[in-house]
């Protein structure tokens, strides 16, 4: 490993740190490095705080000039909720900037890196981009095409069973699964599940952290009727949790219901589709237009069949377990219709492998 990758690789590292509280901006770390040894480093620890770049100046222990920054984003050029970075790294005086990917934000891209260049600046660009690109996988197709991030989360048995013929789901994966998704949870900016889930488990829909406080991300309820009992946790408990709710629903609500559910704190986003479900596609728009950067998709059969079919999937995350339920009418992750042939698959790209205790996590893009 280079001294570029070794530093970027701390830059990553420290970008992680902003995990679940910089959406919908990107995750991003900064190094400065002066005679070999790291005189700084910072990172975006929130929305509206100071970008990484300006945190890593405000803490050096030492003049940074003629110092080299190492950086996982290309620095923004414009003024948005802060001014821009590279204009500060400028007049900062620095030798040298790495940076591992140019920022897909049309406001940037390249702008940033260009405006160093004029000033004199070395740039170095694409040290660990495979990494970075991962990392801000959420922000680049937000900001590029303006919908959400969806990850579709299913836990399965060896047999591809998400319940048993009873209903019954919990639990089938394991305790280190069922932590990993809570991390997951806390990383995104919401969780959706169809209203079946809602009407069989009653779930909280929350983030839970060992040993610290973590973000609950905002609940996204899918009932085309507006069914929804207005006992269900996800309403009753949402002050509490420190969690809003969203329902997306149809024309078909009852306007006394939605009155209702609007007077208990719920948002209502209507998006009518053409089968009386609602229309996914849409609701990302809208969802895109709170600043709503990343869904956990965490529904049964019908919906996942719902969200694939439409399109509105970007990455699949299936825990699977070492059980066996078996049984025709047990439920499985994705149901509707299907395929009618194996070369019309829906097939995965990119996929990983991953051991989590006794489970495997398997993940890849649509």
């Amino acid at each position: 490993m280079t001294n570029h990758e070794i530093f970027m690789k701390r830059a990553i590292e420290l970008a992680k740190l902003g995990w679940g509280k910089t959406n919908p901006n990107p995750l991003v770390g900064a190094v400065i490095v002066k005679d070999g040894q790291i005189i700084g480093e910072g990172f975006h620890e929130a929305l509206g705080l100071a970008h990484a770049e300006t945190a890593a100046i405000q803490k050096a222990r030492q003049d940074v000039g003629n110092s080299t920054l190492y950086v996982n984003l290309e620095p923004c050029s414009h003024y948005g909720r802060t001014p821009p970075c590279a204009k500060k790294i400028i007049e900062a005086g620095f030798a040298e900037v790495v940076i591992a990917m140019t920022d897909p934000n049309p406001k940037v891209a390249g702008s940033g890196i260009e405006m160093l260049k004029q000033a004199g600046i070395k740039v170095t660009l694409g040290v660990l981009q495979e990494e970075a690109g991962k990392l801000n996988e959420i922000f680049s197709k937000y900001i590029t095409r303006q919908k959400p991030f969806v990850i579709l989360k299913a836990a399965v048995t060896l047999d591809g069973k998400i319940a048993t013929y009873c209903g019954d789901s919990k639990w089938i994966s394991g305790e280190s699964s069922r932590r990993y998704v809570h991390r997951i949870r806390e990383r995104v900016a919401a969780v959706m599940v169809g209203i079946n889930t809602v009407l069989r488990d009653d779930p909280l829909l929350t983030a839970r952290c060992e040993e610290r406080e973590c973000k609950s991300p905002l609940r996204i309820i899918v009932d085309s009727r507006g069914r929804i009992p207005e006992s269900s946790r996800v309403i009753t408990e949402s002050l509490n949790s420190g969690s809003r709710t969203i329902l997306a629903v149809t024309s078909q609500i009852a306007p006394d219901k939605e009155e209702s559910l609007k007077a208990k704190g719920v948002s209502i986003i209507k998006a009518d589709g053409d089968d009386g479900q609602v229309d996914l596609q849409q609701l990302m728009i809208e969802l895109a237009k709170r600043e709503i950067d990343s869904v956990l998709l965490e529904g049964g059969g019908a919906l996942n069949a719902s969200a694939l079919e439409t399109g509105i999937v970007d990455k699949m995350m299936v825990f699977i377990a070492p059980k066996i339920i078996g049984g025709s009418a047990a439920l499985t992750a994705v149901e509707g219709p299907g395929r009618a042939l194996i070369a019309d698959s829906i097939l995965l790209k990119t996929v990983t492998v991953e051991k989590l205790a006794e489970d495997i996590l398997v993940e890849g893009y649509l």
